[in-house]
C-alpha cells in the first residue's frame, strides 16, 4: 500500500512538473523557435502544441519500450528516428485534413524532428523508465508547452486584433468601440516582449514562493 501512494505521488509530481517546475518554456527555455514563430494566433499555437503533444507521446512510448535495446553509440540517432516517423505522420495529417492551419505553420510542424524538448525528453525520462512514467511525463511537459504557447498567442492575438480564437472580445473603431490595435504584436517583436514580460513574472513568482 505505501509502496503504491509512493507511485502515486512520483507520478503526480512527473505530471505537474511540466506544467511549472520544468515548463519546458517558462522555466527550461526550450522550443523557443515554434514559441516565437507560431504564438500570433490561438489556432496555430493550439495546433502545434496538439501535434508536440502527439509527438511526444508516441515516441516516448517507442523509446521507452526500447530502452533496453538501446546502444549507448546508437541511441540519438535510434531517438531521431522514432521522433521523425511520427512528425510526419502529424504532417501528412494537417496537409490532408487542416491545409490552411497547415500552410500557417509551414516548415515548424516538421521541425518538432529537431526541437529539443522532444529530444530532452526521449533521453532524460522515456530511456530510463518504463512506459507508464514516460507517457505521464510526455503528457505533462506537452501540456505545459501547449498551455504557455496558447496563453502567449491570447495576449498577442488580444492586443494584435481585439480578439482570442478569433473571437471579437474588444470592440475597435471600425465598430465604434475604443481599442486600437497594436499592429507590433502581431510581428516578431509582440513575441519577444510578451515572452520576456512571462519569464520575468516567472521569476518573480518563483523567488516569492
Amino acid at each position: 500500500m505505501a509502496n503504491d501512494k509512493s507511485n502515486d505521488v512520483s507520478l503526480s509530481r512527473t505530471f505537474i512538473s511540466g506544467f511549472w517546475n520544468e515548463n519546458p518554456v517558462l522555466r527550461l527555455l526550450l522550443g523557443m523557435c515554434p514559441t516565437l514563430a507560431v504564438t500570433a494566433a490561438v489556432k496555430p499555437a493550439l495546433t502545434m502544441g496538439l501535434s508536440v503533444i502527439f509527438v511526444l507521446i508516441c515516441s516516448n512510448i517507442v523509446v521507452s519500450l526500447m530502452r533496453n535495446l538501446l546502444k549507448p553509440h546508437l541511441r540519438i540517432l535510434m531517438f531521431t528516428l522514432a521522433i521523425a516517423t511520427f512528425v510526419t505522420i502529424a504532417d501528412l495529417f494537417l496537409k490532408a485534413f487542416l491545409p490552411e492551419m497547415s500552410s500557417t505553420l509551414g516548415p515548424y510542424i516538421p521541425l518538432i524532428i529537431v526541437n529539443c524538448i522532444i529530444i530532452c525528453r526521449a533521453e532524460a525520462c522515456a530511456s530510463k523508465n518504463p512506459i507508464v512514467v514516460s507517457i505521464i511525463d510526455a503528457v505533462g511537459m506537452g501540456g505545459g508547452f501547449t498551455i504557455t504557447l496558447c496563453f502567449l498567442a491570447g495576449i498577442r492575438e488580444l492586443f494584435a486584433t481585439g480578439a482570442v480564437f478569433e473571437i471579437q472580445v474588444l470592440a475597435t473603431p471600425e465598430t465604434g468601440g475604443w481599442f486600437v490595435p497594436w499592429a507590433a504584436m502581431g510581428m516578431p517583436v509582440g513575441a519577444f516582449i510578451t515572452l520576456g514580460l512571462m519569464l520575468g513574472l516567472t521569476n518573480i513568482i518563483s523567488k516569492k514562493a
